[in-house]
């Protein structure tokens, strides 16, 4: 029975499965599954909680603060995440044309994405500090402005300041896929375009665009995940504030669970992200489906 199964292909295949099954169910599995039990528990730092079932949501429903964070999680997200497109997808096409130091000026591109955050937050931390700030004092010099502009003390510039940031700090990773996206496309398109005198727009919009929507779909997942989560940037930089104005979920939560030491309250805001995530996800794959016509299948 033995030497049967080790023939059969399905049965070495299900057994080679097997400590990659067991890395998800330890890692991913298990670290979520606690953290649903916990959103429903009122467990605190040092001590043991009790199951108190969906209190900690109901609670959350009328906490201001938690709506606030909700709002500057999805202004975060999306103001971000369609600039970094948008900056992305014109380096890309830039990249991608003949110029001179072309793997030089790739290199560049990349530095801001390989630097570590905690670095980069550093940097923009001191960039927008009221008293030192380069960019108030560039303004003062040329007679724009007349005193330090309070970057990180007033709610609406700490947003907009920290979405600079992570803008900064993503594009690198939207530009370089894209330009792997477009060294696929096959120049024999783009000549066959030529001779039937399509302008520049029109070869971005028939050729250009839809074959790259498949890596669209990819990258443009990765980047409102990795922003929708986003907690080193904003918690160096801000630590959520002035005032909560720049307090993402991730931040709430920990600030909730570790700082505040109450893990269950904690645990019921991260798992509020999870709805979020969910449709990011959806969003992508549907956006794939529609795409399969690309290769050979029906749309």
């Amino acid at each position: 029975m033995w030497s049967r199964a080790f023939e059969s292909r399905n049965f070495l295949g299900a057994m080679f499965m097997v400590p990659a099954i067991a890395t998800l169910i330890l890692f991913l599995a298990y670290p979520l599954a606690l953290g649903f039990w916990l959103g429903m528990t009122d467990t605190k730092i040092g001590g043991a909680g009790r199951y108190i079932g969906f209190e900690n949501f109901v609670s959350l429903a009328k906490d201001s603060v938690f709506w606030l964070s909700v709002f500057n999680t999805i202004f975060y997200t999306v103001t971000a995440s369609i600039v970094k497109f948008a900056i992305g997808l014109y380096l890309a096409l830039l990249l991608n044309e003949r110029l001179p130091f072309k793997s030089m000026i790739r290199a560049i591109v990349l530095l801001p994405f390989v630097v570590p955050t905690v670095l980069s937050a550093i940097a923009f931390w001191w960039i927008y500090d009221s008293q030192f700030s380069i960019i108030s004092w560039v303004l003062i010099k040329a007679g724009l402005i007349t005193r330090y502009i309070d970057f990180l003390g007033d709610p609406w510039n700490a947003r907009w300041s920290v979405v600079v940031a992570n803008i900064w700090r993503g594009v690198p990773f939207v530009a370089i896929t894209l330009l792997a996206g477009l060294q696929t496309i096959s120049p024999s398109l783009y000549e066959a375009a030529n001779l039937d005198g399509a302008t520049n727009l029109q070869r971005f919009r028939h050729i250009t665009l839809p074959m790259l929507s498949p890596i669209i779909a990819v990258v443009m997942t990765f980047s409102v995940l990795m922003t929708f989560t986003d907690f080193q940037l904003i918690y160096t930089i801000t630590r959520g504030g002035p005032i909560n104005a720049t307090h993402l979920m991730a931040t709430l939560s920990f600030q909730r669970a570790i700082t505040g030491g109450n893990l269950g309250e904690g645990a019921a805001i991260s798992n509020a992200m999870i709805p979020f995530l969910v449709a990011a996800i959806l969003l992508s794959f549907f956006g794939l489906q529609r795409s399969r016509w690309q290769q050979g299948g029906r749309d």
